[in-house]
């Protein structure tokens, strides 16, 4: 009977009957040599035969077992597409990626290439290293026992009939009372077993003779063929991962290619017509934002040992979606999608996996990263990653990561954890495992504070403005302050901020920060800053007009801002002050409730209103667009110029930087405020000397 007849009976006897339609049962196989099990050959390898991917019938059974635990079959007109009643837990949505097979084979690779790739063979050495007895340092070769007694006062003497030098074949064979001039490498001369270092001899210029005034046992100075490495001997194991070390044995034993693990070719797709290259123009009016997650994540893969391959914008066209996720899935070991959560972008993903494989979960009770799709497409596997950057890369990390860097062969990670205590509360009751991205900063006693880095799933600086994560059971409904958690750290070099400052987006602020060694600002705001001030979060504060109530803080050092209305250029409405915009038909763009600028407004806006003897809601309503705030200080201006608004609130600096038109309103202190405990923190006084040779300029003409 012949090996697919058995494995069909081996399968149908299993009770899987469904794993028949998922296995390739190769024309050939082959055994190599040493080979682990588990390894297939890539499909683009032009010679050697297939081996078989891991047991298509554990990877089947467990695909029925998903199938069997998360869906119950609803079957409509329109296709035939399983419903998932049950969000899986994050151990079945691992054991779920690590029942599909990722592993991308095996290839040769060259010597010069071989470095960070993974062995995938045993690797015995076939001749000796040295293959010769060679010496190991300058001197003189020679008999050991014709040394035996000499000393400084009594030293040996010996005739000198020839010289060695490294890579010549000896034209000398020594006899008693001789020695030969070597080289360190060179091969030793038949009849030497033992050299001396030049350092303790003489030359005898009467006779010619070389004095010898050391004794040497025989072997001293000498290494033996073999010593190093010896024919036969095991040099390196598979799922050694190649280091300049191993590259220098390789060189020695003479290997110029050696097989290595194929690393998992991973194809990434993605979805949505809002999706543009980077590189490319965008069209804001459009609703068009850069597409984040393909280069985000195929960095990820690269880092965890995957070949990341990018494939065309797909959109929300059907047609199109399904061309490229059949084209990515009969090219790669694992196809990745993010982008588009449309219902027709879900109906063809289903489709697709469900006439080519099989869909093994939907969704994961995790947060963020619920929606996450598994199952397999055709001979590749398929992970959906929901389409917020945040919710990708943390799904990606966490249950992706670690099954790319399996199959690569590739070790994880060295673990890097810290210990500290939440900075504040943070509350969370939603039933999911929460992955929440924090940041990392250390208090007047040098422990470390953790405090919640959460933008939102949409929000890319989440993550790099983020030291780590912490895991929050679905049981837990709050942190407390000073709780102690654990930071799985993103890497194990991460280094924590020398200083964590919170406040105002402000030119001034972004020159100190480039003269700082590594800091960490969040531009929240004044009152978001001044309210984490208050809880002993950031070390500094930068906070701009009146202030509700004083803060406890040591100022480090203020400057003013002008500040006012920012026009288009040469001031095509002629506005002159802050009576124009109230009384004039303007459209106006405001900076965010938490704006320092706002604060400013508002003021200016009361005194106004008290001398004309009105209610400030009143100044306030009669603004066309008061209400909308954006948050960065160059974001209105830039509004200015795109010809969405006559007028916004805005800086002297970012209208001279922009090339626009400016209507002065009034000059803003801005304060730089230290926590009285942190004054001492390197960070601190590092900006502190900033901010002092900063004085030294002018700052009002920064």
């Amino acid at each position: 009977m012949g090996f697919g007849s058995e494995l069909q009976r081996e399968l149908t006897s299993s009770g899987s009957p469904s794993a028949l339609k998922y296995l390739h049962i190769p024309t050939r196989c082959v055994t190599f040599s040493h080979i682990p099990a588990g390894i297939h050959h890539d499909r683009s390898l032009a010679t050697g035969s297939p081996i078989r991917r891991r047991s298509a019938i554990e990877s089947a059974a467990t695909a029925d077992v998903f199938a069997h635990r998360f869906y119950d079959g609803v079957r409509t007109p329109r296709m035939e597409r399983k419903e998932f009643r049950d969000l899986a837990s994050p151990a079945e949505a691992r054991a779920a990626i690590d029942s599909l097979s990722l592993e991308g084979g095996l290839e040769r690779v060259s010597l010069e290439d071989a470095r960070g790739r993974v062995l995938a063979a045993r690797l015995d050495a076939e001749l000796d290293v040295p293959g010769f007895d060679r010496a190991s340092l300058d001197g003189y070769a020679l008999r050991a026992r014709d040394t035996f007694g000499a000393d400084e006062a009594d030293p040996a003497s010996l005739d000198l009939v020839g010289e060695i030098h490294a890579g010549e074949e000896p034209n000398v064979e020594l006899e008693t009372g001789q020695a030969a001039e070597i080289s360190t490498g060179a091969v030793m001369p038949d009849g030497a077993d033992a050299m001396v270092p030049v350092e303790r001899t003489d030359f005898d210029d009467e006779n010619g003779d070389v004095l010898i005034r050391t004794s040497v046992a025989p072997g001293d100075n000498v290494m033996f063929a073999g010593a190093d490495v010896a024919a036969g001997e095991r040099a390196l194991g598979p799922g050694t991962q190649i280091t300049p070390r191993d590259i220098g044995l390789l060189s020695a034993l003479g290997v110029d290619e050696l097989p290595v693990r194929a690393p998992p070719k991973v194809g990434i797709v993605s979805t949505g017509d809002e999706l543009v290259r980077p590189g490319e123009d965008v069209d804001s009016a459009r609703g068009e934002i850069y597409d984040v997650n393909s280069y985000t994540i195929a960095a990820g893969v690269e880092d965890a040992g995957g070949e990341a391959v990018l494939y065309p914008h797909a959109g929300d066209d059907q047609d199109e979606m399904e061309r490229v996720l059949r084209e990515a899935a009969d090219e790669c070991d694992l196809v990745l999608s993010s982008g588009s959560t449309s219902a027709s972008a879900v109906d063809v993903i289903y489709r697709v996996i469900e006439e080519q494989g099989e869909l093994l979960l939907h969704g994961v009770s995790v947060k963020p990263g619920k929606p996450m799709l598994v199952g397999r497409l055709d001979r590749s596997a398929y992970v959906g990653l929901p389409g917020y950057p945040v919710s990708a890369m943390m799904v990606f990390r966490t249950f992706v990561a670690p099954a790319i860097r399996e199959a690569a062969g590739v070790p994880e990670p060295r673990a890097a954890t810290v210990a500290g205590t939440m900075a504040r509360e943070e509350r969370y009751g939603e039933g999911r495992l929460r992955l929440m991205p924090v940041g990392l900063v250390t208090d007047a006693d040098g422990e470390t504070l953790v405090y919640p880095v959460d933008k939102g799933s949409g929000a890319t600086t989440s993550l790099a403005e983020a030291d780590g994560v912490v895991e929050v059971g679905p049981e837990t409904d709050y942190l407390e302050e000073g709780e102690s958690v654990t930071v799985k750290l993103f890497s194990a070099d991460v280094r924590s901020p020398t200083l964590l400052g919170l406040g105002e987006d402000d030119p001034t602020v972004n020159r100190l920060l480039d003269s700082l060694a590594n800091p960490r600002y969040l531009s929240v705001g004044t009152r978001p800053a001044v309210r984490r001030f208050r809880n002993g979060v950031p070390d500094v504060a930068v906070v701009a007009g009146p202030l509700e109530r004083d803060l406890e803080a040591d100022e480090l050092g203020r400057w003013e801002r002008e500040w006012g209305l920012v026009v288009q250029a040469g001031n095509p409405h002629d506005l002159e002050g802050l009576e124009d915009l109230v009384d004039r038909d303007l459209r106006f763009v405001n900076r965010t409730t938490d704006s320092g600028l706002r604060s400013s407004l508002e003021a200016a806006l009361a005194a106004l209103a008290d001398d004309r003897g009105v209610d400030a809601t009143e100044l306030r309503e009669s603004i066309d667009g008061f209400d909308l705030g954006l948050r960065a200080h160059e974001s209105p201006a830039r509004t200015v110029i795109a010809g969405d608004a006559d007028v916004a609130i805005g800086l002297r600096a970012t209208a001279d930087h922009l090339d626009l038109g400016f209507v002065l309103v009034d000059a803003q202190p801005v304060r730089v405020l230290a926590n009285p405990d942190r004054t001492a923190k390197a960070g601190v006084r590092e900006l502190e000397a900033a901010l002092a040779d900063l004085n030294r300029e002018d700052l009002q003409d920064v």
